[in-house]
């Protein structure tokens, strides 16, 4: 009996422990209020005992489980060092994730915006947004809502302009709701379009200082306007976003794609769990990945609920719609 206790206490042995100074980092940016994130950190560790006390984190398990554990936390406190933030979104995705890839591109910053606000790709697949379309000039951001796509496509648009890249912005979206045909809405057409037109003005404001907006709006170096209105055109030196694009008809969206002049750059972006078109119209955003997925300088960027910075709760609502 006794041997056997004996042989009992060296398996436990294998067991081992590790404690984790955190004299330096802030405990709610890392653990989050009432250890909420503590307690996720944990869901993924479930082999292992983590006891956090004042400034330290002792870390009770199996050996390689532990060094494994040590490699993901240090990505969390590297990201909190580089970002000053730390969300569960993020934690989970440099879990499931190569942490190098998550953090290895330190020029995150898009731009300076509005009182110093920092306008930054805080994802994977933001990131990706800003490295493929330096490297094409057309790119389709395909997600759910909430994912950055059209914010970070505003802030690149801006980035080009005050870079002088591009000469002007035009930003476009599908008015689904009013069939495009406004004629019927009340006030003048800027009246009529600034209800579907406000998540894209939005954006701006957080990037630009109103008088600025203003002036470029007037002069027309910032256009926004309903898709309908592309038609005809040829957009050179231009650096243009089509948001919604999901209800964007076939015709629609190939109309668009062929309004790329020399020197633009082409953001499409949408969502194809939202389509609003009647039943028996294909999503033109749906044909256009189907046939232009292989095309070299086309780029496709997925995003999904990882990516979500809004309240929690939407990831979880959009993992339930699925």
């Amino acid at each position: 009996m006794t041997k056997n206790k004996k042989k009992y206490s060296k398996t436990t042995f294998l067991m081992n422990e590790i404690i984790i100074d955190l004299e330096k980092i802030d405990l709610v940016v890392l653990f989050g209020s009432n250890n909420r994130k503590l307690y996720k950190i944990r869901e993924y560790f479930p082999d292992l005992k983590l006891v956090a006390r004042g400034n330290k984190l002792k870390v009770i398990g199996n050996k390689d489980k532990i060094l494994f554990f040590e490699n993901k936390f240090q990505s969390f406190i590297d990201h909190i060092y580089q970002y000053n933030r730390l969300t569960i979104n993020q934690i989970e995705r440099l879990i499931m994730e190569d942490e190098k890839k998550v953090l290895e591109n330190k020029d995150d910053v898009i731009l300076h915006g509005t009182d110093g606000k920092l306008i930054k790709a805080r994802t994977v697949n933001q990131r990706k947004i800003v490295s493929n379309i330096k490297k094409n000039d057309l790119l389709f951001a395909i997600g759910p809502a909430g994912t950055g796509k059209t914010y970070t496509a505003v802030a690149l648009s801006v980035k080009a302009l005050k870079s002088k890249e591009v000469k002007r912005i035009i930003l476009t979206r599908p008015a689904v709701e009013a069939g495009e045909n406004l004629g019927f809405l009340p006030g003048d057409l800027k009246e009529k379009l600034d209800p579907y037109m406000q998540p894209l003005y939005d954006a701006l404001i957080d990037m630009l200082p109103s008088e600025k907006l203003k002036d470029y709006l007037e002069q027309g170096i910032i256009q926004i306007a309903p898709l309908a209105f592309m038609r005809g055109r040829t957009l050179d030196k231009a650096f243009v976003i089509l948001d919604e694009a999901q209800n964007a008809t076939e015709s629609q969206m190939k109309m668009f794609l062929t309004r790329m002049g020399m020197s633009a750059k082409f953001i499409i972006t949408g969502d194809e769990t939202q389509i609003d078109l009647p039943s028996k119209q294909k999503s033109g955003l749906v044909q256009a990945k189907e046939k232009l997925e292989k095309i070299e300088g086309v780029s496709f960027v997925f995003l999904d609920e990882k990516d979500v910075i809004r309240h929690k709760l939407v990831k979880k609502i959009i993992k339930a719609y699925k």
